[in-house]
């Protein structure tokens, strides 16, 4: 509602306490739609950041709903920042192009974000990878087995030797293996990943 022109086809939004915004709407309202050959790319700028692409609306596609991601830090503020939002009026073979591109670099960033990237095999993930699978991996065991946990009664037979005791069914880490096994095989990129 607070649309201001910055440039020849090129529109700004105040969006205030942005940090509070989880989604983001834009549509055409179609009372005018775009001139043949042209559509219209949104954009995000938080504060100190630069524009990011977030997509793209045309005569063939009048509507999107984006998922915003606050920025780092911006939960803490008293006062939240305010970001704006950006729509461009473009000729569609610009827009095309940038969307591919954009579609380009996040599978680039999936790929690199992967602990085993694809195409790669498992003996050729580096070392600071190999540390996050075993971490993961453990933590996962860890939480699996501790939330099967019991404190040793005298049918039991337990020593006791008066420090905190529980104790663990071997067939908890029997269930586990066979779980991460099966997990690993039906896909181990992300498998790792989780």
């Amino acid at each position: 509602t607070n649309l201001q022109q910055v440039d020849v086809n090129k529109y700004v939004f105040e969006l205030p306490e942005a940090q509070t915004i989880n989604h983001i709407v834009v549509f055409l309202l179609g009372t005018n739609p775009f001139e043949p050959g042209y559509a219209a790319t949104v954009h995000l700028l938080w504060p100190n950041k630069s524009w990011q692409l977030l997509g793209m609306l045309s005569n063939d596609k009048p509507s999107a709903i984006f998922r915003l991601k606050a920025t780092p830090g911006s939960e803490n503020t008293m006062v939240g920042p305010t970001a704006e939002l950006g729509i461009s009026i473009e000729p569609i073979q610009a827009i095309e192009q940038q969307m591919q591109q954009q579609q380009m670099q996040q599978q680039q960033m999936q790929q690199q974000n992967a602990l085993v990237p694809a195409g790669q095999q498992p003996s050729s993930v580096s070392l600071q990878s190999a540390k996050q699978i075993a971490e993961r991996t453990l933590q996962s065991l860890y939480d699996y087995a501790t939330s099967f946990a019991t404190k040793p009664d005298a049918s039991m037979g337990m020593f006791g030797s008066g420090a905190p005791v529980q104790v663990l069914p071997v067939k908890v880490f029997e269930d586990w293996y066979t779980s991460f096994l099966r997990k690993l095989q039906r896909d181990p990129a992300t498998s790792m990943q989780n």
